[in-house]
């Protein structure tokens, strides 16, 4: 059944995530395990971009890191063209890793402090068998292709910006011509203007290569910037998920609506009327998450049936772009 989530082309989407769990074993004796990702199923397609957004710990990061197989997936599927990619052995999944690769949050302590940045670049190409003489080559043409000098291409990372380095954290994720990116809040560790220049590299490197992104992210204001479709995740459920026009006109999930009344509006006239939604508590341990509603705790809409039976994602309105997991979704104007 095609459901909001899904193209309206015949053709399959590049990734296709379903019921994924990641689940960590219990650190001490006696203590549960973690179930940092809970079941989330989603798709993304050819030339698109993804915006997954929540709060810290809510299982974004952990989301990234298992679809590439950095992390391994306890239960459920990824899929990458068609084809299974979830339980291939690491020599299966090597050719596969040339069209599927990630760019980290915090570009310093992702590239290795020991080598040159042509040798982080060209890297990936010498583990897909690549000559040293090509492989440094492709490494200048993206040097420069991502905004950074050739000439300094026999320089160490910590002899980079924050910017710069990020930059070399693009081009080394360019290097083997993937077709999906996931990238893990990539610009959270920057300045604000810098931001804006990675924002601006990876719109122009998307639409020059083609690229599909999955952006993970906090900062909601960069997600509207970037992305076609928004998930908004907790406490590793995905609550809501659709058009970024229509979960930023109209969120239904009371905790989208709390997230996007934090970010801060350009208008300060604007910005005094409107509300501001405040959630009561942390959110819970995924160790011990509640039962029922995993944000029932924090939700002033919450009745008997939201602690009891937990909701599952389902069309809000007929015809509507949008998916919602809320037993009291709001209504669509």
């Amino acid at each position: 059944m095609t459901t909001a989530t899904e193209r309206t082309s015949e053709s399959p989407p590049l990734l296709a995530v379903r019921d994924l769990t990641t689940t960590f074993p219990a650190r001490r004796r006696g203590s549960a395990p973690v179930r940092a990702v809970d079941g989330i199923s989603f798709d993304v397609a050819e030339g698109e971009t993804l915006g997954l957004v929540g709060e810290s710990g809510c299982g974004k990061s952990t989301t990234g890191r298992t679809i590439v197989r950095l992390l391994e997936p306890t239960t459920g599927s990824v899929s990458y063209d068609g084809r299974d990619i979830s339980r291939l052995s690491q020599r299966a999944l090597r050719p596969l890793r040339r069209e599927l690769q990630m760019v980290f949050q915090d570009p310093h302590s992702s590239l290795n402090p020991r080598q040159t940045v042509a040798r982080i670049i060209s890297d990936p190409l010498l583990v897909q068998g690549s000559s040293a003489t090509d492989a440094r080559k492709r490494a200048l043409e993206l040097m420069e292709l991502v905004g950074l000098i050739p000439e300094h291409s026999d320089r160490y990372p910590h002899e980079f910006s924050g910017g710069q380095a990020q930059r070399v954290g693009i081009a080394r994720a360019l290097a083997t011509g993937p077709r999906l990116v996931v990238a893990d809040e990539p610009v959270s560790a920057l300045d604000v203007s810098v931001q804006a220049q990675i924002v601006n590299l990876m719109e122009r490197l998307q639409r020059e290569l083609g690229l599909a992104y999955l952006f993970i992210a906090h900062d909601l204001s960069v997600v509207k910037r970037v992305c076609d479709r928004v998930a908004v995740m907790y406490l590793g459920r995905i609550v809501e998920i659709g058009a970024k026009e229509r979960v930023y006109a109209a969120p239904a999930h009371p905790y989208t609506r709390a997230l996007l009344s934090a970010v801060p509006l350009p208008d300060p006239a604007a910005e005094r009327a409107r509300e501001r939604i405040t959630l009561l508590g942390d959110p819970p341990s995924p160790a011990a998450p509640p039962p029922g509603c995993t944000f029932h705790p924090r939700c002033h809409k919450a009745q008997d049936i939201c602690r009891t039976e937990a909701p599952v994602l389902r069309i809000g309105t007929p015809g509507e772009a949008r998916e919602v997991a809320c037993h009291f979704p709001e209504e669509a104007p």
